[in-house]
């Protein structure tokens, strides 16, 4: 049964062109942050991480999170309300550890498929097993081949019904944020010494994507983060810090998959055998998966620590990052740029040519509370036009992906954020559809009506 809609408001669609035949429409979600039933799987470094006083602002843990895994029917049957194309979710590396763990995902991919909704699974995101992390984790080379492993194991299982594949989330998020800064799990603050955690889970992706080539994949994607890098000004050093900032956020994670190469000078401080490891890296894929937020303002570092996105960034790093000014922000002060996501993607087109796949759209939304949120309905309406823009510009898109289906245990700010089309009493777990979810599934009835038409 699906719930009531949070409002009985009408959710007219200003026309939108047509997006290409077979343009995949879908929500995403990651296991850790939805799933609950921590005693059903072994530990994680986010449950190591959350147990720790003061790392979650409000002192949640994600133990029970949207109780997923004991409610995945009710979830399911809201996607086949919806009306999405797909659903990306991730699959639990600790949970697949444990006794009966794949279980799960058989039921669930079984649900979706039952319900004509394509599974999209995300082999890592972000919550590596415990027992890994106190192997050495990331900064362990093993690690990537622990990964291949477990790969094997899924694609063996569900790979009669799942077609597309990612096989990893935001890389370069984990490393910063969980390896360098550490603000996320598994909390390490190692600064410019975290660089093998790049290394090592590129490296993964590589083995990944050879993993399932072997077990018959033939759709396999990734999801990176990227977004414009705009200079604070036109003056060398602004220039310079935001071209460093360009170069660890956005070109470090894409060209060694894209073009088999680090960036200037960063392949000499990574660990092994690099030339070999970039083969095994660059290991062609059948589309590129983006996550878009917005742009980042860059320029010249401070001296001072800087609070950026939630975070608090140490003044030794060798650039800042400053406000946006003059456009709206959303409810986590995250600057709304639409026409950003057209930038980046003409941008990536133009920098890389045909070295770039088909690109999909594998996260893009906002966190915004209420039920009848139109402020989430104008920023998606603002980035479903952005991306038409750079499809009419030549980018070759496939599809785009909300995030996120369900309000969930947003990472360090525990349950103070919420970004889903549903919204979720952390109280009680009872779903409500909100406004968007009214907005998103009439534009997919207006999307294939005109395709019908």
């Amino acid at each position: 049964m699906i719930p009531a809609m949070a409002t009985d408001a009408v959710h007219p669609i200003p026309p939108l062109p047509g997006f290409p035949d077979g343009f995949l429409w879908g929500v995403s979600t990651s296991a850790h942050q939805i799933e609950g039933a921590v005693e059903e799987r072994e530990p994680s470094v986010w449950d190591v991480f959350s147990a720790g006083p003061g790392r979650i602002k409000d002192g949640s843990t994600a133990a029970v999170a949207c109780d997923h895994v004991h409610r995945y029917r009710e979830d399911v049957a809201l996607l086949a309300d919806l009306g999405v194309d797909a659903y990306r979710f991730s699959v639990s590396w600790p949970r697949v550890r444990s006794a009966g763990g794949l279980d799960f995902y058989d039921r669930l991919v079984d649900e979706l498929c039952a319900a004509g909704v394509r599974p999209v699974p995300t082999l890592f995101h972000w919550d590596l097993p415990t027992a890994l992390q106190e192997a050495g984790g990331w900064l362990e080379r093993d690690t990537a081949a622990r990964f291949a492993e477990y790969v094997s194991t899924v694609a063996d299982r569900l790979g009669d019904r799942v077609r597309k594949w990612i096989t990893l989330n935001e890389p370069a998020e984990h490393t910063l944020f969980g390896h360098a800064l550490g603000a996320h799990a598994p909390g390490e603050r190692l600064m410019f010494d975290a660089l093998p955690v790049a290394h090592h889970q590129l490296l993964a992706h590589g083995l990944a994507v050879g993993a399932l080539r072997a077990a018959g994949a033939a759709d396999i994607g990734i999801a990176n983060s990227h977004g414009p890098t705009w200079p604070a000004s036109r003056e060398q050093p602004d220039l310079e810090a935001a071209g460093f900032y360009d170069l660890l956020l956005n070109r470090l994670f894409a060209e060694p998959i894209l073009l088999g190469e680090y960036p200037e000078g960063m392949g000499d401080l990574m660990p092994g055998d690099v030339a070999a490891d970039l083969k095994v890296i660059s290991e062609p894929l059948d589309w590129y998966g983006v996550n878009y937020y917005a742009p980042t303002r860059v320029g010249a570092p401070k001296g001072t620590e800087i609070e950026f996105g939630g975070l608090t960034l140490p003044a030794e790093l060798p650039f800042s990052v400053q406000d946006i000014e003059d456009v709206p922000v959303t409810d986590f002060g995250w600057p709304v740029v639409p026409e950003g996501l057209t930038e980046l993607l003409t941008g990536f087109r133009d920098r890389y040519g045909d070295r770039l796949p088909p690109v999909v759209i594998t996260e893009n939304g906002c966190s915004y509370e209420g039920l009848d949120d139109q402020d989430r309905i104008a920023y998606l309406d603002g980035h479903v036009r952005a991306l038409h823009r750079a499809a009419e510009a030549g980018v070759d898109v496939r599809g785009y992906f909300v995030w996120s289906l369900l309000d969930n245990f947003e990472w360090a700010e525990g349950y103070a954020r919420r970004f889903g089309l549903v919204h979720v009493d952390h109280d009680t777990r009872a779903r409500t559809p909100k406004s968007s979810y009214g907005w998103y599934r009439d534009l997919l009835r207006a999307q294939r009506s005109r395709a019908r038409g």
